[in-house]
């Protein structure tokens, strides 16, 4: 009981932390927040299990490290030099429809690694790619040639219509009412709309509007 009882106490203080590092996907963590999250598992783990281990010698250092990411971070934010060290900087692997051979090496990158990346932006042929470039992040950004980018409607001089953005007004039977007042709305013009589905909005799987006030709505199966 003693175990469970700190393993949850321990999932709560490092989701916290994790929460205070911010946002970012896996694939997206800089080589200093990857190190930073590695070590904050293995700190939580050790007390985690050993009960003889006081939970605080895994709290301080957890603490310890986010400190020291949130240093890191604002330095970042503050020099350009220490950002380049800290995170390094953007590689050109293909620039203007070559291929950077010595870039490659130094990155340690295949042909084959850099084929799977493209692939992976919906890219078949290293003819088709303009410019590859390998971010800090590890991510791959790809520019096509102009000739095989997806055309746009500014490309016919078309001006489609602003949608705005959508807001969920009900999940699984819940009112976002804050979204309600951020559209200018109220429980009562809610109400009315989704009547118009045979049902209250507590009834309701999910309830959307868009930016053209276009109002989509699904029936919860279960009650």
């Amino acid at each position: 009981m003693i175990t469970f009882i700190r393993a949850i106490f321990l999932y709560i203080i490092v989701l916290v932390v994790m929460r205070l590092m911010g946002k970012r996907e896996i694939g997206q963590l800089q080589p200093f927040e990857l190190a930073i999250s590695i070590m904050i598992a293995d700190l939580a783990s050790i007390p985690m299990t050993e009960t003889g281990i006081p939970i605080t010698r895994g709290i301080i250092p957890i603490l310890g490290l986010l400190i020291m990411h949130l240093l890191i971070s604002l330095l970042n934010l503050k020099s350009l030099k220490a950002r380049a060290i800290i995170c390094g900087k953007p590689r050109i692997l293909v620039y203007r429809g070559k291929i950077d051979e010595k870039a490659l090496i130094k990155e340690r990158f295949t042909i084959n690694e850099l084929e799977e990346r493209l692939r992976d932006k919906d890219v078949a042929s290293l003819g088709d790619v303009e410019y590859a470039i390998l971010e800090t992040s590890g991510q791959v950004t790809v520019i096509q040639k102009p000739n095989k980018r997806t055309t746009i409607p500014e490309d016919f001089n078309i001006m489609p219509e602003y949608e705005g953005i959508p807001y969920d007004l009900v999940i699984d039977g819940q009112v976002m009412f804050d979204n309600l007042k951020a559209i200018g709305k109220n429980y009562t013009w809610l109400k009315k709309e989704v009547s118009k589905f045979k049902m209250l909005p507590e009834e309701a799987l999910i309830v959307t509007i868009d930016g053209k006030s276009q109002i989509f709505c699904q029936k919860k199966e279960r009650s």
